[in-house]
Parts: C-alpha cells; structure tokens; sequence
C-alpha cells in the first residue's frame, strides 16, 4: 500500500464494553499519530453470549445490549458505515462517562448529537435489526473465533481481540502499543498473551 494511503484498520465494538469503549479512544489516539483509517463495525456481547453458561446477573445484563448495536445498525442502514465512529462516540461518552441508561433519552439524544435523526431512536426495540446486527458479529467473530469478547481489531489481514488496557494510553504510548500489538498478531503461529486484570476500567 502506497504510504501517503491510510491502512486501513477495522474495529468491532459493542457500547456496553467499557473497555471496548477504551480501546476505541486509544486506536482514536494512534489515528491522530499515524496514517490509520479506523473503520467501525457493530459485533454484539448478548450475540456471543446467547448459548453460554454465564452468570446469571450477567446475562440480566446483556439484556440491555440488544438496543444500542440495534441503533447503530440502523444509523448504518441510513446513512452508510461513516456514521457509526461519531455516534459511537456519542453513544460511549454518555453511557461510560456519564453513567446513563440505554434508554429512550439516552438513544435520541446521541443521535442527535451525532446529527443522526433521533427517530432511529425507535430501533432498540426492534427485533428487524437483529439479522443485520448477528451479521456484523459473525464478520467479525470469524476472524478470530469464539473465545474472546469485544473490541475485534484486524489491520492488514491481522486480526486479534483487544487490547484490554486501562486507562487510555496517549501519545507515544498509544503508538509503541499499537506497533507491539501489530507486531505480535503478525507473527505466524501466534495465539494468545495474557495475564489477569487487577483494575477497572479507567476513562482517563
């Protein structure tokens, strides 16, 4: 690829992730520094975790995930995939900043801010996006099986879930672990690293 081309890098998100949500403000981080085209998709937790034993309360959960991927499915359907990174945006800072409720208020509001119509408002309710939703997870699930949650990132033909990082890494942080990552998932044979998370989710 020409160098003065952006690479192109897709990013699968589900909004109840708070830390999706981080991950997304740091690939953000790394578009600011580096010639990346961040290209978003809508994969879905209730999705992945349909046929899994799961905790209970966790699963009370995901029952409010259905709306917000239904939103953006339908935002997408009618104004084109362009539009998912800024109502995304919208849609992250109210949630994970702000502790708001997916409901009602919380949808028409983004959109609007978003410059969306806020009627899409009308599609968490909606089971008529749910194939386009499922659709979208399997694209991006596919490339890199069951075992993993959201965010999906795949640049270059590499796809990996996370980074699961907290807070947000910011300037040359952002772009030493954006190489890493990269350097990582290309390397053939490679599957996994990992260790136990001993913080919660920092927006900073």
């Amino acid at each position: 690829m020409p160098e003065d081309v952006p690479t192109p890098v897709d990013f699968w998100f589900d909004p109840l992730c708070p830390w999706a949500w981080i991950t997304s403000r740091w690939i953000l981080e790394v578009q600011e520094q580096r010639p990346i085209d961040v290209r978003w998709h809508v994969m879905s937790l209730a999705v992945l975790n349909e046929d899994k034993d799961i905790p209970e309360d966790y699963r009370r959960m995901l029952a409010d995930a259905w709306g917000p991927v239904r939103v953006c499915v339908a935002a997408e359907q009618k104004y084109g995939p362009e539009v998912l990174g800024r109502l995304y945006t919208e849609m992250g800072t109210r949630r994970h900043h702000e502790r708001q409720k997916f409901d009602r208020a919380f949808f028409e509001e983004s959109l609007t801010a978003a410059g969306l119509d806020p009627a899409l408002a009308d599609a968490a309710e909606s089971t008529g996006y749910d194939d386009a939703v499922r659709a979208s997870h399997k694209d991006g699930i596919d490339r890199v099986g069951q075992e993993v949650g959201t965010p999906v990132i795949e640049v270059e033909g590499h796809a990996f879930f996370g980074p699961v990082v907290t807070p947000i890494p910011r300037g040359e942080a952002a772009v030493k672990l954006f190489d890493g990552v990269l350097a990582v998932a290309s390397t053939p044979g490679f599957f996994e690293l990992k260790r136990t998370r001993t913080e919660d989710p920092s927006f900073d």
